[in-house]
């Protein structure tokens, strides 16, 4: 396995509706945008190629986080929810050459390159059966992210994501076959979705 065989995919097109009307992906965490410290734990925890999905202020944060390297997609149709930018994203890797893709989402700062490295460890485990890759994070046994999906999962994941399902519906359907992988020890998977969550960044 090599860095480029797994994508990261950074879903950061929110618009930060109960915050405001603030883009997540440019809230302020430790001097820097958010979109940013998120970039960093995918390719610190051993991501190849990052596709970020812009939506909400897209040219807001072209113009102010550092994404030299990323590769940058537009999501035009941000505001129809989360399942919108994971079809943007997944599109995007066509033709990437990756054969699987670790999906996170901007507004968790407490996922770390730490709770990354364990979920493509699964990866690593079996690099023959790559494409067909189905794993998840949890916490305290409840799945979360990341998510890590086998390139032959794509076109069936963008198929059942809609609104704000992200792959929510998929992975249900096909529990039986989706590896949980414990990372409650090292990372803390809140979201930042309202003012009292921007206590958490500092």
């Amino acid at each position: 396995m090599t860095n480029d065989d797994i994508a990261g995919l950074l879903l950061a097109a929110g618009g930060g509706r109960r915050l405001g009307g603030q883009p997540k992906a440019l809230l302020t965490h430790r001097g820097r945008p958010l979109v940013e410290h998120a970039v960093r734990a995918l390719r610190e925890g051993g991501c190849g190629t990052v596709h970020v999905v812009l939506g909400a202020g897209r040219d807001g944060v072209r113009a102010t986080a550092d994404l030299r390297g990323c590769a940058v997609v537009g999501n035009p149709d941000w505001e129809t929810g989360m399942g919108s930018s994971l079809r943007a994203g997944l599109a995007s890797l066509a033709g990437s050459g990756a054969r699987a893709a670790l999906v996170t989402l901007v507004d968790q700062p407490g996922v770390g390159a730490a709770a990354v490295a364990r979920v493509l460890g699964v990866a690593g485990c079996d690099p023959d059966g790559m494409t067909s890759a189905l794993a998840a994070a949890a916490y305290g046994g409840r799945r979360g992210h990341p998510v890590l999906l086998g390139a032959d999962r794509w076109t069936d994941v963008a198929g059942l994501a809609v609104g704000d399902q992200g792959a929510r519906a998929y992975l249900a359907a096909h529990e039986a076959e989706l590896t949980l992988v414990e990372c409650g020890d090292v990372a803390r998977a809140y979201d930042i979705d309202t003012p009292a969550d921007l206590r958490r960044l500092d």
